[in-house]
């Protein structure tokens, strides 16, 4: 991801055919990096709340509405993920600002305060 100048990368070792084989029918795949390594894309700014930690491939929550990724992770303040108020990754979407589908959106008591920030997303496949 590209915030202003600043760049940052993560590795997500995972086998398929193709990245589009992975996201293509919206089935959920289960990753394993973890809320740090995920918070390290965006920065010391990084903000997620503090329950819940899905990630993965096409992932949401309980409600629709609410945060979603199709590569990330999202947060909610209760641990069932009805309703996420908080996402970083790629692809994404919902509450609070469906516009940003690359970055960082955090409401609803996140651990770092309310974020909105938006990201240029590289996803480089070998």
């Amino acid at each position: 991801m590209r915030i202003g100048k600043q760049v940052k990368f993560i590795v997500i070792n995972e086998q398929a055919t193709s990245l589009h084989s992975l996201i293509a029918d919206g089935k959920y795949r289960k990753t394993s990096l973890g809320r740090k390594t995920w918070k390290a894309l965006i920065g010391s700014q990084a903000s997620l709340q503090s329950a819940c930690d899905k990630e993965g491939f096409n992932v949401v929550g309980g409600d629709n509405a609410g945060s979603k990724a199709r590569i990330g992770i999202i947060g909610d303040e209760q641990n069932g993920c009805g309703g996420p108020d908080s996402r970083i990754g790629f692809g994404t979407g919902g509450y609070n600002d469906d516009s940003n589908t690359c970055g960082n959106e955090a409401t609803w008591s996140p651990d770092n305060g309310n974020k909105h920030i938006k990201a240029m997303g590289y996803i480089l496949v070998q």
